[in-house]
């Protein structure tokens, strides 16, 4: 399968533009100013916004297509707009959009997909597929299945992260084991990193798109605004143009010859792999200690001993029973809870101090 559009020889494919088309103004200054950076492949707007409260800005609708065919007009750049049914799918091709992405609250579900795909069906069209919010990668896999039986060649894939109850660190944490794995078995399929998605804040999206970039993905989407704090939605992760210019800038593009996947040894890429699980472990381990302070304030407020043992007995009752099934050895896993039990107890014992 051809990279097509998606495909750039020595640099990572761009795509950039506001999380919402809010105003035709907005759209239009964001997006040319945009076009003039000389660096951006492919302008986006969210016109149909799935929030998690119905009370949120749920997008312009259909309202913002003309925006965009404007905003083709102007600049001559690609434009691309998320989709989430077939309605969706039906309004956009009549207004011209050149790329369609379906966005992780869809892929999650088969059902929304195949609707879409259903849709495509004799359409000539790129399709990209953002993970699905919870780290499935058969999810992930079936959607893009499912896109490819309609019959569309051109598709990319976005990885964006995935959600993760108590996560403080990242907006969506990204696994990045996750995509690696997608991209393995699918060498032919471009990946594409969301950063904004994943940060959901300014001040990490260069080091996440520079870990992006070093594991040989191939293009960036970033979410740009002509007033960021002043956006409709996702202000905390929207940048303005002129900072994007400067982070691509900073961003190294390095020769995939030698760090390609394909030209890795079996032994190397299963240490990346590895040290991506680490990483995920090391994220893991913060928000348990995180969590274990938590506990340490409640039982200094009530007058509790930190050392409870009858719910230590049943963490070791509870994780050394899993241990055969795991394919651990009971001795480490005893050896693990204990250096984890002593360091929440080292934490406990610092807030109760204060």
């Amino acid at each position: 399968m051809s990279k097509g559009i998606f495909h750039k020889k020595d640099q990572p494919f761009i795509i950039a533009g506001p999380c919402s088309a809010e105003t035709r103004t907005q759209v239009l200054e964001t997006c040319t100013q945009l076009s003039k950076l000389g660096k951006v492949d492919m302008l986006r707007a969210g016109i149909w916004k799935p929030r998690t409260s119905p009370g949120s800005f749920e997008g312009v609708g259909a309202e913002g297509l003309p925006w965009l065919q404007e905003v083709k007009q102007q600049t001559n750049l690609p434009v691309t707009v998320e989709v989430a049914k077939a309605k969706h799918v039906e309004l956009c091709l009549k207004a011209g959009i050149d790329v369609l992405w379906i966005g992780a609250r869809t892929t999650v579900n088969p059902f929304a997909v195949q609707e879409i795909a259903d849709s495509l069906k004799g359409v000539d069209i790129p399709v990209m597929v953002k993970n699905p919010i919870n780290p499935d990668l058969a999810l992930w896999i079936g959607s893009v299945e499912r896109i490819k039986k309609a019959g569309i060649e051109n598709i990319a894939v976005i990885h964006r992260g995935f959600s993760n109850l108590g996560e403080k660190y990242y907006r969506n944490r990204p696994q990045w084991q996750i995509a690696i794995e997608f991209k393995r078995q699918n060498p032919n399929i471009p990946m594409i990193c969301d950063p904004s998605h994943i940060c959901g804040r300014r001040d990490i999206l260069k080091d996440v798109s520079q870990k992006a970039l070093n594991l040989d993905f191939d293009g960036l989407m970033i979410e740009s605004h002509i007033t960021p704090d002043d956006a409709w939605s996702d202000a905390a992760q929207q940048i303005t143009p002129s900072r994007l210019d400067d982070m691509l800038s900073e961003l190294v593009v390095r020769d995939d010859s030698q760090d390609h996947l394909s030209h890795q040894t079996q032994l190397e890429y299963l240490r990346a792999e590895i040290d991506h699980i680490d990483e995920e472990l090391l994220n893991l381990l913060s928000n348990r200690m995180k969590i274990a302070r938590e506990i340490g304030k409640y039982k200094r407020e009530n007058n509790i001993t930190i050392l409870q043992w009858k719910r230590w007995n049943e963490i070791i009752k509870r994780s050394t029973g899993k241990a055969e099934d795991l394919a651990l050895n009971e001795a480490f896993i005893m050896r693990y809870l204990q250096a984890i039990h002593d360091e929440s107890i080292d934490q406990q014992e610092q807030v109760m101090k204060n």
